[in-house]
């Protein structure tokens, strides 16, 4: 709505477009599938969360190249329900107030996610403790993944 109000109707469609590029691109590249797109943002399913937190990554890092704006990324592993092309249940509800708690060009995980995805090797994960997210239960341990200083995301090229 802000970028609608700032730079008008068609500033806004290019930047979905722009955002529906890199959403395929990347994701598609790591084994995930876009759901739905939910106006500025992207659900997708990933069968390995390893492969969720890499793509994830490479998207926060393209989207200034793409002239997007920061993404902010929560993701969460569970069990879900698939229906008529779309996807529901607790696991998606954590994860969506997941991303609501990620800053700027951040990606956080849940717990269970840090620890299905294994050694990605220029990826960490820091331990952010648990976190109270709204209608959720209980409380849920958040890590933040990001690069190991020094490294990039594999080349990609073809």
């Amino acid at each position: 709505t802000r970028l609608t109000e700032e730079r008008g109707d068609e500033a806004a469609a290019d930047l979905a477009a722009s955002l529906a590029s890199l959403v395929q691109r990347v994701s598609q590249r790591h084994g995930g599938l876009p759901v739905k797109y939910l106006g500025d943002g992207v659900m997708f399913f990933f069968k390995e969360p390893g492969s969720a937190v890499e793509s994830a990554l490479e998207m926060v890092e393209e989207a200034p190249a793409a002239d997007l704006p920061p993404a902010h990324v929560g993701l969460d592993a569970g069990p879900v329900v698939q229906q008529d092309g779309d996807y529901y249940g607790r696991t998606v509800n954590v994860a969506a107030r997941i991303a609501g708690r990620a800053g700027p060009d951040e990606v956080l995980v849940s717990e269970e996610v840090a620890g299905l995805s294994g050694d990605l090797g220029s990826t960490k994960f820091d331990d952010l403790g648990p976190a109270e997210l709204k209608n959720v239960s209980r409380p849920i341990r958040l890590f933040r993944a990001s690069r190991i200083s020094g490294t990039a995301a594999p080349d990609q090229s073809t």
